[in-house]
């Protein structure tokens, strides 16, 4: 079937602006050193059955490929001539280090995709098929951008591996060897592989597990069921297993319906969509309480950054599916406000938990634990949070429906080929997010008739658009506006979107609280730019907790003056600092006295606690 919308082939990208920045920061600072810096990323593979065996999380096996799905994505969204040639090296590398019949996993013989190992730390399970189905996706996404036809066979190869040990077979269920919402994955992945190769056994394999969401053993149930339950109407965070991991053996739902027309696994995965949109995104965009879903998006558990990357990977196949602009309004607000408060201004590190109120650690210092010789950086969310970033190169322009959509704004060049000899670029010039307008000059070849959608956001009210000076009917908030004519080099369209302060009332934990956003932003209190309220009302830290329970670290303490809302003024004030905020608003308080609002993403960049869930009057 074809997709709703769907990112253009040919696309070129070069982001400007705060987004621009981050994005070759962190090529810069990690994705470029990464692999030196952490040999072991690699090496792992290449000692597997070397004695002593090295002592291994049990999700060892998938910093390689996530590092490869981050740096494949980026590439994409940047073009980074530096980062590809690294990108070739360390697929070679990889490539070497797999087994002759397709293992590419850091287990000694014996275990190989049994999910069970010698040298895992502490009891249960390994996530080795977790870890295979990272290293397909990795593998699958550098081929399709560079046409490597080894990283697709050495892909295939891992294919034709699970296929072998668990196709067909009911008494050796690939269920039935533990860590279910990790392990089972590959269904995704499989299916992704059957749309590249149409080799029927990768697509067999992919039901078949799909139907193992549903197992039951002597104690209950051994997966999520969230197939089943989604279509009785049940949350995702009603599910057996609730957790974030879960969300990619659940995109496996979305390509069975684009292999199959499966009405059912479409509603499915809509449902779940919708679910976790309602029930468990916090007001910055990320998702997850303490690594899962718990129907309450005021919990104060941690919001882990690999939670959130699931979240906005499943978020790009849902808007692919549905065509819908919200989902683009769900990406940018996780963008702009999660995805860049967790990366570090320098682009070094990220974060593991990006709280709605407390302190901001890199997670080379909150989950240390998972750090070894030869890998002393590497985690689970170090590896994936660059992917945040590059996942902008799969929904910031898509093609579809007789034309172009346009999700993205910011400062930013995109470039794409219409057919027929024609190419396209729009540049904007813009400071969105701080302003509203946005000024789009369209650049042909030729002149071409084609349909230009432009993202009007939910939030934005009153919108108004014009082309080359005239003004355009039929604006409607949280719709896309279809322009449909002969577009011609020179053309302008401009758009003055809505964004005037609005607010969420919270609930529950943030009863008495209120997030205030402009526009996509959610503004946050940082006592950086209040040093004299901060000194005054003081500010009682939150224990630092980098020790086993990071997830504690809230902020609730910070005192806050209360803040008079109408008073926040509509133009930013001018901050000429270092590692200036994208945002920065004069309000005042309830006393009269100033106050500023920095963007959530700028908020404790310095190490300072900050809060979103604010005190507001009126």
């Amino acid at each position: 079937m074809e997709a709703a919308l769907r990112r253009p082939e040919s696309l070129l990208c070069d982001f400007g602006g705060p987004v621009g920045e981050r994005l070759h920061a962190v090529i810069d600072q990690w994705l470029l050193v990464a692999p030196d810096a952490n040999p072991a990323m690699l090496e792992m593979f290449a000692d597997r059955d070397v004695r002593p065996c090295r002592n291994l999380v049990p999700w060892a096996g998938e910093f390689a490929g996530k590092y490869l799905t981050s740096g494949v994505q980026i590439l994409r969204a940047t073009g980074d001539v530096r980062l590809r040639t690294t990108l070739v090296g360390f697929v070679a590398h990889l490539i070497r280090l797999q087994c002759e019949d397709g293992y590419l996993g850091p287990w000694p013989r014996g275990h190989h995709l049994t999910n069970t190992a010698p040298n895992v730390m502490g009891d249960g399970p390994t996530w080795d098929a977790w870890g295979h189905y990272h290293a397909m996706l990795g593998l699958m996404l550098w081929a399709d951008e560079t046409g490597d036809h080894e990283a697709m066979a050495a892909a295939c190869r891992i294919g034709d591996l699970l296929c072998a040990l668990y196709l067909g077979e009911p008494d050796v269920r690939l269920v039935d060897t533990g860590e279910a919402d990790k392990n089972l994955a590959p269904a995704h992945a499989l299916a992704m592989l059957h749309a590249r190769t149409r080799e029927a056994r990768y697509l067999s394999l992919a039901q078949q597990i799909v139907d193992e969401f549903a197992a039951q053993g002597a104690d209950g149930p051994l997966a999520g069921d969230w197939y089943r339950m989604a279509l009785a109407g049940c949350a995702f965070y009603e599910t057996h297993m609730p957790r974030w991991e879960s969300l990619h053996p659940i995109m496996a739902l979305a390509e069975l319906h684009w292999l199959t027309d499966d009405g059912d696994a479409r509603r499915a995965f809509e449902h779940l969509w919708w679910s976790i949109w309602h029930n468990d995104v916090h007001n910055n965009g990320g998702f997850s309480s303490g690594e899962r879903a718990t129907g309450n998006p005021f919990d104060p558990g941690a919001i882990e950054t690999c939670c959130t990357i699931a979240w906005m990977a499943m978020s790009v196949e849902m808007l692919k599916l549905t065509g819908d602009p919200r989902v683009a309004d769900e990406l940018e607000a996780s963008t702009l406000n999660s995805v860049l408060g967790m990366h570090a201004a320098s682009g070094r590190w990220a974060t593991y938990n990006t709280p709605s109120d407390g302190a901001r650690f890199a997670a080379a210092h909150q989950i240390v634990f998972q750090a070894r010789a030869g890998s002393p950086e590497l985690n689970c969310c170090s590896v994936n949070a660059p992917r945040g970033l590059g996942l902008l190169s799969a929904w910031a322009v898509m093609g579809g429906g007789n034309g172009v959509t346009l999700n993205y704004y910011g400062p930013s060049t995109f470039t794409v080929s219409l057919g027929d000899g024609v190419d396209l670029a729009l540049v904007q010039e813009t400071d969105y997010p701080a302003g509203g307008a946005v000024r789009i000059a369209v650049s042909v070849s030729q002149t071409a008739d084609f349909a230009l959608r432009l993202r009007i956001p939910a939030w934005s009210g009153r919108t108004t658009c014009s082309v080359n000076g005239e003004a355009v009917a039929g604006v409607d908030a949280g719709s896309y506006l279809t322009l449909a004519r002969a577009w011609a080099s020179g053309d302008v369209v401009e758009l003055e979107l809505d964004i005037g302060i609005r607010r969420w009332e919270g609930q529950r934990e943030c009863e008495g609280l209120t997030s205030l956003y402009r526009g996509p932003v959610l503004l946050a209190f940082d006592p950086r730019y209040n040093r004299a309220i901060s000194r005054e009302g003081g500010l009682a830290a939150p224990d630092a907790g980098v020790g086993e329970k990071p997830w504690d670290v809230t902020g609730r303490e910070v005192a806050v003056p209360a803040i008079a809302a109408g008073s926040i003024g509509e133009v930013p004030a001018v901050w000429h600092d270092w590692l200036p905020p994208m945002l920065l608003f004069d309000a005042e308080t309830v006393n009269g006295d100033p106050l500023r609002l920095c963007d959530f993403a700028s908020a404790g960049q310095t190490g300072t606690i900050y809060r979103s869930w604010l005190k507001v009057i009126g």
